[in-house]
């Protein structure tokens, strides 16, 4: 297992991540009574709103950047990452190969105040959700096989945050970069299930960063690079 490095301090950037079009990340259920949604998103258990599993978001995003960076035409082994995309998303232990923490720590992402007053008052099919019919056709009957998926309606917001562990200041400009290119290619891909139909197209806006450490001597020029990589940052908008 490799050694832990020390933490010189943490990064947190926030934005506002906006659907272009509506999302559905499935939840499980064992039950669903008859006149139910198939397939209902995923909710807050508390709240009930629709949330945004930060597993989700960091799975894709390592799974975009892995392929981007794969030297065949197939994708390779988690193990096999290249060290930009092990050192930002960590390795799990496993056989033949060294553990190893993320840098990266994602949160669940939440609708914003505005969003959920918005949409919380508009008469929708389900509690801030649309219905999207959907038919299956058997290719030799021709038989359509018709279900009902829950999304969460294009145009809600919701906020982004993300916390990067400073542990190497030299290498923070690089993995900022190759973050910044995972986002880029989120915008240009898709997020949840059903993206080849129009599902999960997203944005980001409003980005926002700033630093903690105990010792700000330390990351003194980490911080003097705040505005560059906002910029980055700011740059990841693919124009809708």
């Amino acid at each position: 297992m490799e050694e832990q490095s020390s933490l010189q301090g943490k990064i947190k950037i926030t934005a506002i991540l906006k659907l272009e079009t509506g999302l559905h990340i499935g939840a499980a259920s064992d039950f669903a009574p008859i006149g139910a949604v198939d397939s209902p998103f995923i909710r807050d258990p508390l709240t009930k709103q629709p949330i945004i599993p930060g597993s989700s978001l960091k799975g894709k995003l390592r799974t975009l950047l892995a392929k981007s960076y794969a030297k065949d035409y197939t994708l390779n082994k988690i193990e096999d990452d290249t060290k930009e995309v092990k050192r930002l998303f960590g390795l799990g232990a496993g056989k033949n190969s060294d553990s190893r923490p993320s840098r990266l720590q994602f949160f669940d992402l939440k609708m914003t105040d505005d969003s959920f007053k918005k949409f919380s008052a508009m008469d929708l099919d389900t509690y801030i959700g649309e219905i999207k019919w959907e038919n299956t056709i058997n290719r030799i009957t021709a038989t359509a096989t018709p279900r009902q998926i829950e999304r969460v309606p294009a145009g809600t917001e919701f906020n982004f945050q993300l916390v990067y562990n400073i542990e190497n200041p030299d290498e923070v400009e690089a993995d900022m970069k190759i973050l910044s290119d995972g986002l880029k290619f989120l915008e240009m891909d898709y997020l949840g299930g059903s993206g080849s139909r129009g599902y999960g197209r997203i944005s980001f806006k409003n980005f926002e960063l700033e630093t903690f450490s105990l010792n700000e001597e330390k990351i003194s020029e980490v911080k003097k690079k705040l505005p560059e990589f906002k910029n980055l940052f700011e740059g990841v908008s693919v124009p809708q």
